[in-house]
């Protein structure tokens, strides 16, 4: 087995994207811990080993956005690869410019989130 390229964590409230997208990540090579909320993944022991995020925009309570707030706010400053399904430029160009490697588009193709995770670990 070849080693690990990275802990990536998943966090987003729905459960079928917390269930389908960590086996693609392993696929990639990646470690993958999966997370329902934002509140979740700052509770976790796992927060100071995570490598990159793949984080949706909007949940419930603390949104994708406010959780890297919160990150820059504590000095942690993981990578993260946004996902949404909310198809607006006027809110995907913001997050790019805040220092997101991407924010792609639910559904998204293998490709691309394998290309933006290949930007974070290159």
């Amino acid at each position: 087995m070849s080693p690990s390229r990275g802990l990536v964590a998943v966090i987003d409230d729905d459960q079928s994207i917390r269930e389908s997208l960590p086996d693609l990540l392993r696929v990639f090579g990646f470690d993958v811990l999966a997370f329902s909320s934002a509140a979740e993944f700052l509770r976790s022991p796992s927060l100071c080993n995570t490598d990159c995020l793949v984080l949706d925009v909007a949940m419930p309570g603390m949104s994708g956005p406010e959780l890297q707030d919160e990150l820059d706010r504590r000095g942690q400053g993981i990578p993260i690869v946004f996902i949404t399904a909310h198809k607006d430029e006027d809110e995907r160009l913001p997050l790019i410019r805040r220092g997101a490697i991407d924010c792609l588009y639910k559904p998204f193709s293998d490709t691309a989130l394998k290309a933006a995770l290949d930007r974070v670990f290159e």
